[in-house]
């Protein structure tokens, strides 16, 4: 996936097992190991999630997904 792309899929609220995928590349056994590490430590902060999904935003974080350096690439592309 390109930066914009990228953009493009977390930009949405929720996060399910085939966006986590395509962000991370990893295979179907692998992301749902990470799907299952990243709902537990939200779980034990305290949030409540939908089944399946993950809020977007907390995948980003946990990933340490870099969303200004994403913005400049795509951008500069863009000119």
């Amino acid at each position: 996936m390109n930066a914009k792309e990228t953009l493009n899929l977390i930009s949405k609220q929720w996060c399910d097992i085939n966006d986590l995928r395509k962000l991370t590349g990893l295979g179907k056994n692998n992301t749902l190991k990470l799907k299952n590490e990243i709902k537990l430590e939200l779980t034990n902060k305290g949030y409540q999630l939908p089944n399946k999904l993950l809020p977007m935003n907390e995948v980003v974080n946990y990933l340490k997904i870099n969303v200004n350096y994403l913005q400049k690439v795509s951008n500069e592309v863009n000119c």
